[in-house]
């Protein structure tokens, strides 16, 4: 935690010395750098106790719950509200459906109601009189890039090759007229991410989750889970690097950015320099399938487990009904802490290195009152950080029963004796779907083109995860790019066929 302060501190006075970091010189900004990392470390006290917020440390105290944001169920009577006021329509002609021809943007762009978006991300003194272009412009812009342009820069998007005159489709979509040559400067998009507050972004998430679960893609049987993925950005060179007590403190030019461990890719360096993505998603039971809900943006050298407390916070925020959450073995809520602050269950796969407690099976995680008990007692419930468990024989069956307390307490742990332990039904399937996490990020990097984050900032990275999380559920409702199953002939036919 000394070094996280340290780098804390470094980034923190950076920042309040050089509000405008992205323009200082870059020779400038590694003279700045060294001298004011070796100012701290050189008074810095290690025996300090750390006073520090958690969610500093982390670099993610712009993204904690906050006043402004808007639940599932007041977001509902909102619409319901904007949709009641509008008495009638000034006009019947409607040139969506003559000029956008693509299934999939026929159906976001009925959905997306841009009164609605507008309101979202209005501001104190915003009026959309006399304004060429309107949020709900730029956010139409950003989803048309994540769904059907992924792959391109900005740059290259912002031009007439995608934004002419005769792309109708694509005009349309945004809300762009078509007899003026009125377009979306590249530069307008930036400062459209850079300018949108992290309650705005939250508040846009909850308006596509509430048609999310009122799309009916998700069954009766649900479980959350979470799992992270690395986003790697260009600022491989540290500007400033010193040892401190062994380990290395890494000050780089996207200050709040630094080096972590990558999970393990043949094709990829073991280390990462950028960010990662902390995601919780929702996971249908019987369908397998994945969506996310909710996600955090943090530099890359922090453990994956410090984030759950502050994303199952932030989705409960939002008003979404979370129980139980399925993780790897990076997420045990070893001393209870995320329960008794959420009410929130964490199962993750038991560790093998937890030793089991004495008169209980290795394997299977039964309990037994004693040596020469054979009869597996019932676990009947969990008092604080202990696991409760009966006599479960019948009358008459065991010969230890008047001699037996017949209850027992175990202390939870981190392997098969969880707040959950490994005996309640169902609970190993819970750890096999959870899994279906990785498939969300495969979605995320590719179908919507987080693969190659194209900005140079947490806010910036954290807008484009914003938007390419909402892409996802759109395609997903939209359910146009469904595989088509090949309906293989039978081998006599196809002999048939070839000699014929």
């Amino acid at each position: 935690m000394n070094l996280k302060d340290i780098k804390n501190e470094v980034i923190t006075q950076l920042k309040k010395e050089y509000p405008n970091w992205k323009s200082v010189p870059k020779k400038m900004k590694k003279e700045v750098a060294n001298k004011v990392l070796k100012e701290i470390v050189g008074e810095y006290d290690f025996k300090q106790d750390i006073l520090t917020p958690t969610e500093k440390l982390l670099g993610i105290e712009n993204q904690i719950p906050t006043k402004g944001i808007i639940t599932l169920d007041k977001m509902a009577r909102y619409i319901e509200h904007i949709h009641c006021d509008r008495i009638f329509k000034l006009s019947s002609y409607d040139r969506s459906s003559i000029y956008i021809k693509d299934e999939e943007l026929q159906f976001i762009d009925q959905l997306v109601d841009d009164r609605v978006i507008n309101t979202i991300l209005s501001y104190e003194g915003y009026s959309p009189a006399m304004r060429d272009i309107l949020p709900c412009h730029c956010l139409r812009a950003e989803l048309l890039k994540a769904i059907k342009y992924p792959e391109i820069s900005y740059r290259k998007f912002c031009t007439k090759e995608y934004f002419g005159l005769d792309r109708k489709q694509n005009r349309v979509f945004m809300g762009l007229p078509l007899h003026t040559s009125t377009t979306i400067e590249h530069t307008r998009l930036s400062k459209f991410k850079s300018n949108l507050t992290f309650v705005q972004q939250v508040n846009l998430l909850v308006y596509f989750l509430h048609h999310f679960y009122q799309s009916g893609l998700l069954g009766n049987q649900t479980i959350c889970g979470v799992d992270s993925t690395e986003l790697a950005n260009d600022c491989r060179i540290p500007l400033a690097s010193m040892t401190v007590r062994g380990k290395k403190v890494r000050i780089y030019s996207d200050l709040d950015c630094d080096c972590g461990s990558r999970r393990n890719k043949r094709d990829k360096s073991v280390f990462v320099v950028g960010y990662r993505l902390h995601t919780l998603t929702v996971i249908d039971a019987k369908s397998k399938q994945s969506f996310p809900l909710v996600s955090l943006v943090a530099s890359a050298n922090h453990h994956d487990s410090l984030f759950l407390p502050f994303l199952i916070k932030l989705a409960q925020a939002m008003g979404l009904d979370i129980k139980m959450v399925t993780a790897d073995e990076a997420y045990h809520d070893k001393d209870g802490s995320l329960f008794r602050g959420t009410g929130v269950i964490v199962t993750a796969p038991p560790s093998t290195m937890v030793k089991p407690p004495v008169n209980t099976t290795s394997k299977t995680g039964e309990v037994f009152c004693h040596d020469e008990c054979i009869i597996p007692m019932q676990h009947v419930g969990s008092d604080g950080q202990e696991l409760e468990y009966k006599c479960n024989a019948e009358p008459g069956q065991c010969l230890f029963s008047e001699t037996c307390p017949q209850y027992r307490f175990i202390t939870m742990n981190s392997g098969l004796f969880q707040r959950m332990p490994f005996t309640c039904k169902g609970l190993e399937d819970a750890h096999k779907i959870r899994k279906n996490c990785e498939r969300t990020f495969n979605l995320l990097k590719n179908q919507t083109g987080l693969e190659k984050i194209r900005v140079r900032s947490q806010h910036a990275t954290m807008a484009r995860c914003t938007f390419a999380t909402i892409a996802m559920l759109l395609i997903k409702m939209a359910g146009k790019r469904k595989k088509r199953k090949i309906v293989k002939e039978p081998m006599h036919l196809l002999e048939r066929a070839v000699n014929m």
